[in-house]
């Protein structure tokens, strides 16, 4: 089987390159041919196809009034990619495209160019930009619903992008690719949670929406049904995380249970010193952070956002901690109630408050709810169990 492979960053950036990298090794190591399809940056890692890259986009830079003009328009279809695109398909004529993050460089106009040449077409649905322009559904750190995938002017008018030239071009972005039907030539969207998937039915059909849960390497992880009696909050310090609402449940507390926050963020600062009984750890990554979650007595994700199919969870369950989430996006699906963890609804801090007491006054009850997590994830979860059903819905694709 020939499959391509597009994601715009060819490099370990997050959580949707974590999957698309997972995928593409599999699919690698079973004997598939697997192309690739990005843009040219630096940090990428190697691939025999990089020639094919489209030039490095970041629209962050100051760059003349004439090449924003220029970014301007690839922003919303990016000429280099069909051409690039159009040339790779010439000589390798794949027979599946799976396409993860390539929106704003390589753009959903390579998704015609694809059909044109009979190219089955996977999507994987790591946000909200079907339904919401600037992806990620929310204005001024709020949950927003406000486009409802076909008011696509409320970015420019609401202006939710604190510019309304950015909101603008969000909006003419969307209302192209809508007036040029280009997810219309879709075969199948992948959503990696039912909720997700709901949402975005206000513009798919349902036929078209399939979820498939993120999987991860359970073998990486060696669970600890033990702890250190600390609670751990690890992710962006930010507001739609919800991370004040977990540092005013835990000022509740008193003393009587240590907090350790790891992340970076645009609170970080005020939040050192609003709170100075918390250890605050700053970024982590490697051998480092998984020590520390690893002898954490649990998690909490208290997210006031529409999380999708959270990796901080997944990571907690697979060294066996229980999660304490909110009531909100995909959680719900990851965390049982009362079984691998606790839920509560957003910003309830009392409740948060009543969780987390529960869990520190039982070190029983924590290694139960541990237990029965990393059972979860090994049932449901298993990037082995994620690959396996990717295969058969490529097979199946291509039977058709």
């Amino acid at each position: 089987m020939k499959i391509l492979f597009a994601n715009k960053f060819f490099y370990l950036n997050g959580g949707s390159e974590t999957v698309f990298f997972q995928e593409r090794e599999f699919f690698l190591a079973n004997g598939h041919h697997v192309i690739d399809f990005s843009m040219q940056d630096e940090k990428n890692n190697v691939s025999p196809y990089s020639e094919f890259f489209i030039k490095k986009i970041d629209f962050q830079q100051n760059v003349s009034l004439k090449d924003k003009a220029q970014q301007a328009i690839s922003f919303i279809h990016s000429s280099e990619a069909v051409s690039k695109l159009e040339q790779l398909i010439v000589q390798e004529k794949p027979d599946i495209a799976h396409l993860h993050n390539i929106y704003h460089q390589l753009t959903p106009s390579i998704i015609p160019v694809l059909k044109k040449h009979g190219v089955k077409i996977v999507v994987t649905l790591h946000d909200y930009k079907l339904i919401c322009p600037s992806y990620l559904a929310l204005k001024d750190g709020e949950i927003c619903d406000a486009c409802q995938g076909k008011h696509f002017w409320k970015p420019f008018t609401s202006n939710c992008q604190k510019s309304h030239l950015q909101g603008l071009l969000l909006s003419l972005e969307a209302y192209w690719h809508k007036w040029k039907r280009s997810y219309d030539k879709v075969d199948l969207f992948l959503s990696p949670s039912s909720f997700l998937a709901d949402l975005i039915a206000k513009r798919i059909t349902a036929d078209k929406i399939q979820v498939l849960h993120n999987g991860i390497d359970t073998d990486k992880y060696q669970p600890n049904f033990s702890d250190q009696d600390y609670a751990l909050y690890f992710g962006r310090l930010s507001k739609e995380k919800g991370i004040t609402t977990l540092l005013q449940a835990h000022k509740n507390l008193g003393a009587e249970l240590p907090l350790k926050i790891v992340g970076t963020g645009p609170l970080e600062e005020e939040l050192r010193i609003d709170y100075p009984t918390v250890e605050f750890l700053g970024y982590q990554s490697g051998q480092s952070l998984h020590d520390i979650v690893a002898n954490a007595a649990f998690v909490v994700v208290p997210s006031e956002w529409y999380e999708n199919c959270s990796m901080v969870v997944l990571e907690s369950m697979a060294f066996g901690k229980p999660v304490i989430g909110s009531r909100i996006g995909g959680i719900p699906e990851q965390v049982e109630d009362g079984k691998t963890g606790f839920l509560f609804e957003i910003g309830n801090v009392p409740k948060l408050t009543q969780k987390m007491t529960m869990l520190m006054k039982n070190t029983t009850l924590r290694g139960e709810m541990g237990r029965r997590a990393r059972e979860k994830l090994k049932k449901e979860y298993s990037v082995d169990e994620h690959n396996e059903q990717l295969l058969w819905i490529y097979s199946t694709l291509l039977a058709t």
